[in-house]
């Protein structure tokens, strides 16, 4: 083991060797990350961009929106938003409006092209 393996072990620094999607739990075996609603939360906001063509296809790169499929990731944002109204932390509440905020004006955007 070298001295940079070593300072990263002490430090808690140690690079992540799981594959993209996975992180390590305490036992440093490669796991899916925990759901949160935060993590739910950004998931359905990041298919709502990639479906506006805000994001490229991860494999090609490619663009290619979708309007239906975001107004669909909208609605779903919308209904939970309803759903869990008062059940939220302050700071999930203020998540989701946020980004619902942000993506209904994307969306316009995206309508007026």
């Amino acid at each position: 083991m070298d001295e940079k393996e070593k300072e990263a072990i002490e430090t808690g620094k140690e690079e992540c060797q799981c594959k993209e999607g996975k992180v390590p739990d305490r036992q440093g075996k490669c796991v899916m990350p925990e759901v949160t609603f935060p993590a739910f939360v950004l998931s359905l906001n990041t298919s709502v961009l990639y479906h506006l063509g805000e994001i490229g296809d991860p494999v090609t790169g490619k663009r290619e929106p979708d309007l239906d499929l975001a107004r669909h990731g909208i609605d779903t944002l919308v209904l939970l938003e309803q759903k869990t109204k008062g059940n939220l932390l302050k700071e999930e509440e203020e998540l989701l409006k946020n980004i619902l905020y942000d993506v209904k004006l994307r969306y316009v955007k995206a309508v007026k092209k």
